[in-house]
């Protein structure tokens, strides 16, 4: 069945026209390659797995695909929601896609798997979400559960493979398994720099699905990409990723969440400031809301913080310890307190050794050196699961 399948998709892509396959030579997600997925769906039930992210040009994937006929059993919903209007953690709930009718299934709040029988009638999943090439960005946590429902139930997957926007580059600790979580799944850095396909097709290979299990997997690559291309997202992620330069801080600053220092949520300018009450150095000044739909809750909520504002500094757009290590002495809160929470800090990082090191006062040079030896382990593993340039 699988090499049916793939010999139908390369007899398709035989069939093209050569204007359609010169056209690869300019950037096209998967999702804007129709050419090699949709003969795979005719005939087919199909539950997508979709936020706001998925487009084809303008338009959503779930409308896109409707037109042409193909038939959508099921919506399974992440983090977020279906439409990018729940707030990071927020509740996303089972329901029906009031725009088509179509069922929705939550796989966000401890339901990360689909059940069986959400997946059994299934002849296709179909993933195509937006990542942000950061480890605890959680749809690809949610992509290892959706494998391993493929896996179990003899359901094949497809990947729209999207540009990673801090693909260009790989660093950060990588994550130890005592400190798996939901938010760090998998043996990898913290900047990984895969695609979602590429990911996919190393959790594979690696066997890092339970018992070793393999899905069924196909890949649609991006056209026309490679590591080093700088992707300006035309949709927000998420909610509290606004912008390309929130995007690039991210990996830096989303650190900030397990301690006592603000980034901005609860403003209109989240992942992009950074600012604490205590602070007497800063020279810009917010004062965290709720913010319906992104930060119902936010940290330091009605207090003027004072800090820095990161928009237009030039500075961070890789992954940088700085941040941190200036703020442990700007916030004036001990070692112990400024890591107000501690256990999360070490999830986030995916080990409590940077944790430590920074209350023990260390570099950011002598930090980076200790990860040094498995960043290069990890570049020469995930070798074999590329799909682009580098």
């Amino acid at each position: 069945m699988v090499f049916i399948r793939k010999l139908f998709s390369l007899v398709s892509l035989w069939l093209l026209p050569a204007a359609a396959l010169l056209a690869d030579s300019a950037l096209r997600v998967g999702a804007e390659q129709p050419q090699k997925y949709l003969p795979l769906l005719q005939d087919s039930r199909v539950g997508l797995i979709v936020n706001q992210t998925s487009r084809v040009g303008g338009q959503h994937l779930i409308d896109y695909l409707r037109q042409r006929e193909v038939d959508i059993a099921r919506i399974f919903a992440l983090e977020h929601g279906i439409r990018g209007d729940v707030e990071n953690g927020g509740q996303v709930d089972d329901g029906v896609d009031t725009a088509t009718g179509v069922p929705i299934v939550s796989l966000y709040g401890g339901n990360h798997k689909p059940a069986p029988e959400a997946v059994r009638d299934l002849d296709w999943l179909l993933f195509d979400i937006q990542d942000v090439g950061v480890r605890f960005y959680t749809y690809i946590s949610s992509l290892h559960y959706l494998m391993q429902a493929c896996a179990d139930y003899g359901v094949p997957l497809m990947v729209l493979d999207r540009p990673n926007p801090n693909g260009d580059y790989v660093d950060g600790p990588v994550l130890r398994k005592e400190f798996r979580s939901f938010v760090g799944m998998h043996p990898i850095p913290l900047v990984h720099g895969l695609t979602v396909g590429e990911l996919a097709r190393m959790i594979n290979g690696e066997g890092w699905l339970d018992g070793g299990a393999r899905c069924d997997l196909t890949v649609i690559p991006v056209a026309g990409y490679h590591k080093q291309m700088r992707y300006s997202l035309p949709v927000r992620p998420s909610p509290n990723l606004p912008n390309d330069r929130a995007i690039r801080l991210y990996p830096s600053l989303a650190l900030f969440e397990g301690t006592a220092v603000s980034i901005g949520r609860g403003t209109p300018y989240p992942f992009q400031v950074i600012g604490h009450p205590a602070d007497r150095s800063g020279e810009f000044s917010f004062t965290p809301v709720p913010v319906p739909g992104a930060s119902e809750n936010p940290k330091h909520r009605g207090r003027l913080l004072r800090g820095d504002d990161l928009r237009n500094s030039g500075g961070g757009d890789r992954f940088t310890l700085a941040y941190l290590i200036d703020w442990q002495r700007r916030s004036g809160e001990s070692g112990e307190a400024f890591f107000s929470r501690a256990a999360f800090f070490d999830k986030l990082a995916g080990t409590d050794a940077l944790r430590i090191a920074l209350l023990e006062g260390k570099s950011e040079e002598a930090i980076r050196r200790s990860w040094q030896a498995e960043l290069q382990q990890y570049l020469k593993r995930r070798s074999p699961y590329l799909l682009y340039p580098e």
